[in-house]
This record gives structure tokens, C-alpha cells and sequence, in this order.
């Protein structure tokens, strides 16, 4: 199956909801209102039910409750309130994928995304378009299992989709990877550009013409995040370490592995972000 074909698939792809939609116009405007905000939030009573669960949950790391939509927007900022609208309505879209265990997937997600976090900031690019990277740049996998279920379940066999060499096996029986599924995903969702371009280049950032650092800090933390789902001693890492995107990047493994999270992804926060 072409990438084309995959993405004409309705059911491979979820419908972005109304509510986000609604909410991604009214934060791409000159002066978003946040009153007018809270009330497209609040149309939707499960939104802002999950919405508020994730917001008190260690995802953000706050140090006090958020009881409402308009405290969340007070205390977080438009563009993290752009982030857990996107990450609830993803987490509430897939909710059943052949093939795929979701409790593991978006723990590695949301791994990858708190890693991506401190290591845009060491680099001084957008912290937040990197956390957001990092939480749908596998996304595509989602897609392609709803997609082309038994195709992907063969691949599946040969190759877990954490291992190191994922992609280059689906490149190989494809002619495209998740990386190229995720960032049409993130196009029809209405990502911001930022994003998408971060998604499609990730796998190969630095080439030629193309030079996307945020691409390179997602690639960096999908490693790290791949190599503690798949617990990698350090003698493991140092062999995969991605040496060629970590140079153009000016970090070391060692400048990697100091960006690990506090705390790695926990029940708490999945059951926030699932359910």
C-alpha cells in the first residue's frame, strides 16, 4: 500500500475533533481570547474532564491544583493548553490499534517528549514545539497499524517497533516509514508547521539542503527513550548512539543522558493521558 493510499483510508486516520479545531483557530489568531477558549474546551465535558486530569498529573510537573479551564490557560500558557487539548484528543482517538500495546507506545511517547523538552532548551530552540514533537513523532505507527493491519503485523514479527532499525525495515517493505505517516498526521490535525517538518525529517535531519535542528532533538530523544523501553545498559547505548546527529548537534552522550527525566513516565500519568 502507497503512503497515499494509506492516508485516503478513513479509518486509518481519526477526524480531528470539532473542539480542537475550534480551539488550534482561536490560538492561531493575532489575540487569542481565553475566555472564548475555555467555552469551546468546555462544549466538550470529557475533554475538559481528561484535560484537567493530565493538567494535575506529573506531565506538567505543576505544584498546584488546576481546577478549571481558564486556571489551566492562567497557569500554563496558550501553547501548553495547545498541547494537552492535542495530547487529550489523541489519547481519546486511538483508543483500540491492532497489533499495538498503547500503554507502552504512548509511555514511550510521552518519554521521548520530556526528553525532547531539556534538550530544545540546551540547544535554545522552541522547548514547547519540541515536547509536542516528541509526544506524536511516532504517531504514525498508530496509522499505519489501523491502516494496513496484517502488512504491518509481518513487520511487527521481524522487528519491534522500538527496535533501532524499525524504520529501516519499514523503508525497505514500504517505501515509507512512520515518520513520514506522522508527519501527514500531524498536517491533516493541524499541527503547526514547525511540527510537521520536525516529524518528516527526524529519521534523517541533516542532509544535503536540509538542516532541522528540532528534527534533531526529536531523533536524539527517540533514541534515548527506544533504548530505556528496551533497557540498554550504557556499554549498549554508547553502540547506538546516534553519532552523526549528535555531533551536528554539538551534544555527547553523556550531554544526552544528563537530559533524562526526573521520573521516567508512570502509571499515574498514563491513566491520565488514556483514560
Amino acid at each position: 500500500m502507497t503512503l497515499d493510499e494509506l492516508l485516503q483510508q478513513a479509518k486509518a486516520i481519526p477526524s480531528i475533533p470539532r473542539v480542537v479545531s475550534e480551539v488550534n483557530a482561536e490560538l492561531d489568531r493575532d489575540d487569542p481570547d481565553p475566555r472564548r477558549i475555555a467555552e469551546r474546551v468546555a462544549t466538550d465535558p470529557g475533554m475538559t474532564a481528561r484535560l484537567l486530569k493530565l493538567a494535575n498529573s506529573a506531565f506538567f510537573g505543576l505544584t498546584r491544583q488546576i481546577d478549571s479551564v481558564d486556571e489551566a490557560i492562567a497557569v500554563l500558557g496558550f501553547n501548553h493548553l495547545r498541547t494537552l487539548v492535542q495530547a487529550v484528543a489523541l489519547g481519546s482517538s486511538f483508543k483500540s490499534v491492532p497489533g499495538v500495546n498503547l500503554e507502552q507506545f504512548w509511555r514511550y511517547s510521552l518519554n521521548t517528549a520530556k526528553i525532547c523538552r531539556p534538550l530544545a532548551r540546551s540547544l535554545k530552540l522552541p522547548d514547547g514545539a519540541a515536547f509536542t514533537a516528541g509526544l506524536v513523532h511516532a504517531v504514525g505507527e498508530l496509522v499505519m497499524h489501523m491502516g494496513m493491519p496484517d502488512v504491518v503485523a509481518k513487520i511487527d514479527w521481524g522487528v519491534s517497533p522500538f527496535d533501532m532499525k524499525r524504520a529501516e525495515v519499514e523503508r525497505s517493505v514500504l517505501g515509507y516509514t512512520y515518520a513520514d505517516v506522522s508527519a501527514a498526521f500531524a498536517e491533516r490535525w493541524d499541527f503547526p508547521p514547525v511540527i510537521a517538518t520536525a516529524l518528516k525529517h527526524q529519521l534523517v535531519p541533516f542532509e544535503g539542503d536540509i538542516y532541522e535542528p528540532l528534527a534533531g532533538v526529536v531523533h536524539m530523544a527517540s533514541w534515548r527513550a527506544r533504548a530505556q523501553e528496551m533497557n540498554l545498559d550504557r556499554e549498549a547505548m554508547a553502540a547506538t548512539f546516534p553519532d552523526v546527529v549528535a555531533i551536528l548537534l554539538g551534544l555527547s552522550l553523556d550531554m544526552v543522558l544528563d537530559k533524562d527525566p526526573q521520573e521516567w513516565t508512570s502509571a499515574g500519568e498514563l491513566a491520565a493521558f488514556l483514560h
